[in-house]
């Protein structure tokens, strides 16, 4: 895969990993052509593990490499973590009270964002989609990194964090799909809605990518950036949703699961 990988330039590299996200997304709704239901407990189960996931990726892949790139840079190590921590997170409150989504499991009267008459399918579409950007942001800005020349930014970091993100990805596909399945949508149209919330990330991997390879000197703000909107997203969204059903504990142990599974993946391969 390094050795694949190699051979194209670092946008392109992003292009592909996020291609890869995107796909394990649209893996998890083509679900809905074996299963039109499945258990909310095994549901939980994945967000959970999706959260659990996330967080390792924003501390293990983007905060430390963040805190060491600023190191090797002679800025003040806490600096670009914390400002571009806090940055992302402010931005996606603020992508969170302007677009309209529904939060999976949620009642369409609970919907959030701008009040809208748009259809429950679009609204949770648009939830998964607003935390997919980070996701393909932090992605981009991984591979992106390695073109610096950093001894923190390393392409197999850069890949051990597209297959976390991609790992997760998984369950957000079919937490969409599964749902519109249930209520009476078609097969394919159930798809369609589950994989089209992840389009969004080579778009994001790309302009991620181009963004810190055009000004080097914001690379460790971009990574805080990523982090701090990928946990915004684990805390407003994924923890309460895989909580909201009863099975807590199950919950718990998938988001324990998903942390460590990313923290194998890191530190083995980065």
């Amino acid at each position: 895969m390094t050795d694949f990988l190699n051979n194209f330039h670092p946008v392109v590299q992003a292009l592909f990993a996020t291609l890869f996200t995107w796909g394990v997304t649209a893996l998890g709704a083509a679900a809905v052509f074996i299963k039109k239901d499945i258990k909310r407990e095994i549901l939980d189960l994945m967000l959970g593990m999706a959260a659990g996931v996330m967080i390792a990726a924003s501390c293990w892949s983007l905060l430390i490499p963040s805190i060491e790139m600023s190191s090797e840079m002679g800025i003040p190590a806490w600096v670009p973590a914390a400002s571009g921590f806090l940055l992302g997170a402010i931005f996606l409150r603020i992508l969170d009270r302007i677009l309209p989504h529904l939060h999976i499991n949620f009642p369409s009267s609970e919907a959030e964002g701008i009040k809208t008459r748009w259809q429950r399918s679009t609204l949770l579409v648009l939830a998964i989609t607003l935390h997919n950007i980070p996701e393909g942001l932090a992605v981009g800005v991984a591979f992106g990194a390695v073109a610096s020349g950093l001894p923190s930014a390393t392409l197999t970091g850069a890949i051990a964090l597209a297959l976390g993100i991609g790992i997760q990805n998984f369950p957000e596909g079919l937490a969409v799909s599964m749902p519109l399945r249930r209520e009476g949508m078609s097969m394919f149209r159930s798809f369609w809605y589950g994989q089209l919330s992840g389009m969004v990330e080579p778009a994001a991997g790309v302009l991620g990518a181009v963004a810190v390879m055009a000004a080097r000197p914001i690379l460790p703000y971009a990574l805080g950036f990523a982090a701090g909107a990928m946990i915004f997203v684990v805390v407003e969204e994924l923890i309460p949703e895989s909580q909201r059903g009863g099975n807590t504990d199950l919950a718990t142990m998938g988001t324990i699961t998903g942390f460590a599974i990313m923290m194998v993946l890191d530190v083995a391969f980065g």
